[in-house]
């Protein structure tokens, strides 16, 4: 499967480029203020044109991962991939939903070498941003689906786990906070909550165990125009005790296994 580049910037890159021309050629002497109208048009509309046109390639089939993206420029054997992770964060509040985008977590004796600037939310490990799945035709269920054919285990939809955790699956939904005048800062309580929730869906006890510690609204800052601190409060004292349960469930036993005759 070979995944196609979406253009649809391309548009207005090239929009930005012809009005910041017309600004300067409809003056005869254009002043500061037109230069620096015309002078962000055209650098704003020269970046978007660029990225939009740049080399593009990603292949997906039975032998890896035919790149060139992320700085990478080759085939990547499945031997070299421990895990490609399919991602979706959490909707910030008041902000729109941000697209899935692919991970690749490097295997062992890999010799990628490009900065690994994410994290998978599946175990955490440090992971190579690959794609932002919104400058493709192909929609995140069709790379999910082909992922999942041909990579021999190594695909995990974290959307899934992100889904069924903000639904509510264990008790606990993705909570929408109030804002007062006086409340908790809120990108410490977002990435609270983001942690919280994803360890809730997917993590090990150990993990919950961990987050569960972090769930102390002593350490969150207060701010001007923050999240409503009782709120907040109630949200995090409920999960708190969803990964408490969560932790001390046990183990599944296994099925005995058959004697031989």
């Amino acid at each position: 499967m070979e995944l196609r580049r979406n253009r649809r910037s391309l548009a207005l890159g090239v929009l930005l480029l012809a009005f910041g021309v017309s600004l300067l050629l409809g003056k005869d002497s254009p002043g500061t203020g037109v230069w620096i109208f015309a002078g962000a048009a055209l650098l704003t509309g020269g970046w978007i044109t660029a990225r939009s046109l740049r080399p593009f390639r990603f292949r997906i089939g039975a032998d890896g991962l035919d790149l060139r993206v992320a700085g990478l420029n080759r085939l990547v054997p499945w031997a070299e991939i421990a895990a490609i992770v399919l991602d979706q964060p959490a909707r910030a509040a008041g902000a729109a939903s941000p697209t899935p985008s692919l991970l690749l977590v490097p295997g062992v004796g890999s010799t990628i070498d490009r900065p690994l600037t994410g994290r998978s939310p599946v175990d955490g490990q440090p992971a190579l941003v690959l794609l932002d799945l919104a400058d493709v035709r192909e929609s995140a269920d069709e790379v999910a689906a082909e992922l999942t054919r041909v990579s021999g285990g190594r695909f995990t939809d974290a959307r899934q786990g992100r889904t069924n955790a903000r639904h509510g699956e264990r008790g606990v939904s993705e909570p929408v906070f109030d804002t007062a005048l006086r409340g908790y800062e809120k990108q410490m309580v977002d990435g609270l909550v983001l942690r919280g929730l994803d360890v809730l869906a997917s993590g090990t006890a150990v993990q919950r165990q961990a987050v569960r510690a972090e769930l102390d609204p002593t350490t969150l800052t207060v701010a001007l125009r923050g999240y409503d601190m009782g709120q907040v409060d109630a949200f995090l004292e409920r999960l708190a005790a969803a990964l408490a349960n969560e932790s001390d469930q046990p183990e599944q036993p296994q099925s005995p296994q058959p004697q031989p005759e």
